[in-house]
């Protein structure tokens, strides 16, 4: 039988690379549910493609012309819509790939209903890893990771028969300004933040990827998804994104997942675990590569990634805090109104004006995130 698939961001990069794997695989997949924040014309054609039995615009001002395109598919609107969709009985698995904290409650929503969730969204961990991963075990529910990093982790792990593992070497590329001085990143635009040397992805994780935060995101996902303690995971920074993340063992043996960059690769194999099908996609040819490189992060030149150190540390809502003021700031930066550094400012702001919650609840993360965001957004006029 078909997997049934819910996309929740299917106009975003991953998004679109998973209706890649589904236009590849159609005898294997049957699209349920797509979902996007505000484009609605890649939305439409999506459905129409793919014959999605339902869609839903989460920007309610462009439902009237999303449904008005679509007459033979259900149109919803709203994120509320996102959230009751999920837990249909038409639909096998969620792979969300929305972009922020918009993605939790969709999340725990589809676990609360038992589907299995392909999770590309990290901030839904970021700022709710306690409580989602809590909830998955009760119920039982895998969250199959879609990232590259917490993919290769994953694959080593599947490797290890049950051993423990003692460390994860989570890898970085060091993004478009790592051989930059920090004087000359503090004058970078967003332009040339937006230059990635290997990946195509979106603007906010490609900012979040310049900033360093996105690794730091990374080892937060890491530590919930594999129960590991952030002391026990190291970032170091491989330019050729080639080792895609590393597992040690107890006896100093290292495993590592490797490929030339392509996100349909991770993606495939959520969607399809446990199974692995052909992809076509640039195969390693280890004469060719030459040499692979490693290097410690700069903390100096990239703050925002020991300012995530300290988020996880200090636990609670603080994580929540420092997303909600991440994704202000970077919106902020995108419009240019605020420089490189700001950023870190911003997040550093937020983070020293957190009212603890040591266990918060859903509701706790929504007003957690509402508070900083709003802030931050305050800070930056």
């Amino acid at each position: 039988m078909k997997r049934r698939i819910a996309i929740l961001g299917s106009t975003g990069s991953i998004g679109r690379q998973a209706l890649d794997v589904v236009r590849a695989n159609r005898d294997l997949f049957e699209v349920e549910l797509l979902t996007a924040n505000n484009s609605s014309e890649l939305l439409v054609q999506q459905a129409l493609e793919f014959d999605a039995n339902a869609v839903v615009i989460c920007n309610e001002k462009k439902y009237g012309e999303v449904s008005s395109a679509l007459s033979d598919c259900k149109v919803f609107a709203g994120l509320d819509s996102v959230c009751d969709l999920v837990k249909g009985d038409n639909i096998d698995m969620v792979l969300a790939a929305m972009v922020g904290f918009s993605g939790l409650r969709p999340v725990i929503s589809a676990i609360e209903a038992g589907k299995p969730v392909a999770l590309a969204n990290k901030e839904t961990l970021v700022a709710g890893g306690s409580l989602v991963m809590g909830l998955a075990r009760e119920k039982e529910v895998p969250i199959l990771p879609v990232d590259s990093e917490h993919s290769a982790i994953f694959q080593c792990l599947m490797a290890a028969s049950g051993n423990r593992l003692s460390r994860i070497h989570l890898t970085a590329s060091g993004g478009p300004f790592r051989t930059w001085t920090r004087e000359q990143i503090a004058s970078a635009t967003y332009e040339q933040a937006l230059k990635h040397p290997r990946w195509n992805m979106g603007a906010k994780i490609t900012i979040d990827s310049a900033t360093m935060m996105n690794k730091g995101f990374e080892m937060i996902e890491a530590r919930w998804l594999f129960d590991t303690a952030p002391q026990d995971i190291s970032i170091v920074v491989h330019p050729q994104s080639i080792i895609h993340s590393m597992v040690e063992f107890e006896d100093g043996a290292v495993l590592a997942q490797m490929a030339h960059p392509d996100m349909r690769e991770p993606i495939q194999f959520a969607l399809t675990f446990p199974r692995r099908l052909p992809l076509d996609s640039r195969k390693l040819d280890f004469a060719e590569l030459g040499s692979l490189t490693f290097e410690k992060p700069d903390m100096d030149r990239f703050p925002c990634l020991s300012l995530a150190f300290e988020a996880i540390g200090r636990g609670g809502n603080v994580p929540c805090a420092m997303n909600a003021a991440n994704e202000a700031a970077v919106k902020a930066y995108l419009e240019g109104r605020i420089g490189f550094y700001d950023i870190a400012d911003l997040v550093q702001k937020a983070m020293a004006g957190v009212s603890f919650v040591a266990k918060p609840s859903l509701d706790d993360l929504v007003g957690t995130h509402a508070e900083f965001y709003a802030k931050t957004e305050e800070a930056v006029w």
